[in-house]
């Protein structure tokens, strides 16, 4: 995880490499500070491929200014081995307009709040971050009303402590009930502490009592296996998988029902290796012995989580999600602006959904499935999710 000069920033070598690593045009439109095109605080029309049936983007991020100069003065140019990408609501809004999405839910990626060393601090850049979604995003100006919702980011650390829980337990309830955001985002591991340990307990009973939706987004492990490579291109998915393994065999699926999860990416590598994560679910004798739950259908609680289709909407990935979880637990997504690059143009920004899902299908993918799991999302837009 890109944190700090002092814990896990690369060395210059292998900064060298990550960006030697990169394509030419990510390097440049992750740095340009001029929009390709100008955005219009009055939207565009919506592109003819989506009249009337708007997408709904539940897998994308936002970095206003002020948290990109406190990830600057900390040392933080790269996320995932990639620069930090430029982001404005106007920015925003015209990718929307170009392809034919009308919502975005926005949330904070690595390394969220956990590069800065004190409880307070994180707690502050984190209502600070909540703050500023409600006012500016959620609840904002008239040409961005109703086109965002939002991911609460919660005041944790990279050594996740007692003392950061309880805050994110306030901050939690204070997020959802008094700014009115649609859910929560936590990262699939804070320092090599994986969703699933019992340090997180209390916390998963709030968000419990919340029946929120939470975001499982992935992070750089770590330690991990250096091969020169930008970690976004598989240790993300491989973080993932970590946390939603481990949380089966803690029992959290189980003992926090209420808790909708939305994981990143298609899961991780989760549906395609979900049958051989299971195994222990099998020969429960087994489970005892490594200290696991074995008496859960894993199966079931898989198909319970849902997916989205950022950078993952290809038949390799949606294919095994699908036959996984069902097309009803598959949500459209881009990963904006880190995927920025991926999206120079307007129209569909994913016809390799039709190589999976039928006409009625991808519409439920698309926008359907998200109006129903985010029902005050909906209730802005003014959209029947019947």
């Amino acid at each position: 995880m890109i944190d700090t000069e002092t814990e896990n920033a690369p060395s210059p070598g292998r900064r060298r490499l990550l960006k030697a690593a990169l394509p030419l045009a990510v390097a440049t439109a992750a740095l340009d500070p001029t929009p390709a095109r100008a955005a219009s605080p009055d939207p565009a029309p919506r592109s003819p491929v989506t009249r009337g049936r708007g997408r709904i983007d539940v897998h994308c991020h936002l970095l206003p200014d002020f948290y990109r100069q406190s990830l600057a003065a900390h040392g933080i140019v790269e996320i995932g081995g990639v620069p930090v990408p430029v982001w404005s609501p106007a920015l925003a809004v015209d990718f929307m307009n170009r392809y034919g999405i009308e919502a975005q839910v926005v949330s904070v990626s690595e390394p969220g709040v956990t590069y800065l060393d004190a409880a307070a601090d994180r707690l502050a850049m984190a209502r600070r971050l909540n703050t500023y979604m409600s006012r500016e995003l959620v609840c904002g100006s008239t040409y961005r009303q109703g086109r965002f919702g939002g991911f609460a980011v919660l005041p944790l650390g990279r050594r996740v402590t007692a003392m950061d829980v309880g805050d994110a337990v306030v901050e939690a309830r204070r997020a959802v009930r008094e700014l009115g955001l649609d859910g929560v985002g936590l990262f699939s591991s804070y320092g090599g502490t994986y969703l699933g340990d019992p340090v997180f307990e209390p916390l998963l009973r709030e968000l419990d009592d919340l029946r929120a939706m939470v975001f499982v987004h992935p992070v750089t492990p770590s330690a991990y296996p250096d091969l020169g490579l930008p970690p976004f291109l598989y240790e993300f998915t491989f973080d993932t998988t970590r946390a939603l393994v481990n949380m089966l065999y803690k029992g959290v699926y189980e003992r926090h029902a209420r808790i909708r999860w939305l994981a990143a990416h298609a899961g991780g590598t989760l549906p395609y290796i979900s049958y051989r994560a299971s195994l222990l679910t099998l020969t429960p004798e087994l489970a005892q012995r490594f200290g696991a739950s074995g008496s859960a259908d894993s199966s079931a609680q898989f198909r319970g989580l849902f997916y989205d289709t950022a950078l993952s909407p290809a038949p390799q990935a949606m294919k095994s999600v699908r036959e996984l979880a069902g097309a009803e637990h598959v949500l459209f997504a881009t990963d904006w602006p880190f995927s920025s690059p991926l999206f120079l143009g307007a129209g569909d920004p994913a016809p390799q959904l039709d190589e999976t899902f039928g006409p009625d299908e991808r519409l439920a993918v698309e926008r359907g499935n998200a109006l129903a799991q985010f029902p005050a999302l909906a209730a802005r837009l003014g959209a029947r999710t019947g």
